[in-house]
């Protein structure tokens, strides 16, 4: 099943081409800053994306406002009081992300396909209210969400279900097989908690690479 045929509409989005350049390596310059941009066009979502030495902020507070409630471009950006502030007192505030990227093979030829079967599981569920067109493949390892994350990027989240958990490789061929259903070279995006040591190892096993990290924020309170 390719995935390829999905042709999402353009997104117009301050995120989208600094995602997109920090996926080609190319990345806001060190200086210890922040950048303010508008909360995201595609999901929604107001968030904070933080590279080496600079910090991106999509909010509808002004770049002064937001300076001068600590926000910098090191750990300044992340701090649990900057978000907060940021939310609100009744917001929603995700967790602390790595984001990594990889491209796509476009070679074809795996097992997954289309699903209703994953409907009810929490992966899906989370992958519904924090991205947009998310589509779900599985197979009997488990299934990948594929949908339009912040900027319009396409992004994955993947999960192992039953005996597949004890497999090793299961979750690395999962993702490489993702991989292999996107159009060569297209930029795939993944998040992953730092935490999640099992899944970040199959990311970084599958070939993705970390170019930053991010925290999803809905200000008027937590997804349905």
């Amino acid at each position: 099943m390719r995935v390829g045929s999905l042709r999402w509409p353009a997104v117009t989005d301050a995120l989208r081409p600094i995602l997109l350049d920090a996926a080609e390596g190319r990345f806001p310059l060190d200086d210890g800053g922040v950048t303010v941009v508008a909360p995201d066009a595609t999901t929604g979502l107001h968030a904070v994306v933080s590279f080496t030495g600079h910090a991106i902020i999509a909010t509808d507070r002004t770049h002064d406002e937001v300076v001068a409630a600590g926000a910098d471009g090191l750990a300044g950006a992340l701090a649990p009081d900057l978000l907060r502030w940021l939310a609100g007192p009744d917001g929603w505030i995700g967790v602390i992300d790595v984001v990594l990227v990889a491209r796509g093979t476009g070679t074809g030829g795996t097992t997954l396909a289309p699903t209703d079967r994953y409907d009810d599981h929490a992966r899906v569920h989370y992958a519904r209210t924090t991205r947009t067109d998310v589509l779900v493949l599985g197979d009997d390892r488990g299934l990948v969400t594929l949908g339009r994350g912040l900027g319009g990027r396409t992004e994955l989240g993947f999960e192992l279900v039953d005996g597949a958990v004890h497999d090793r490789r299961a979750g690395r061929g999962l993702i490489e097989d993702l991989r292999a259903e996107t159009p060569q070279g297209e930029a795939l995006f993944a998040s992953c908690a730092p935490g999640n040591a099992r899944s970040l190892r199959a990311l970084l096993a599958a070939g993705f690479t970390p170019i930053g990290g991010e925290v999803l924020i809905r200000p008027e309170g937590p997804p349905h």
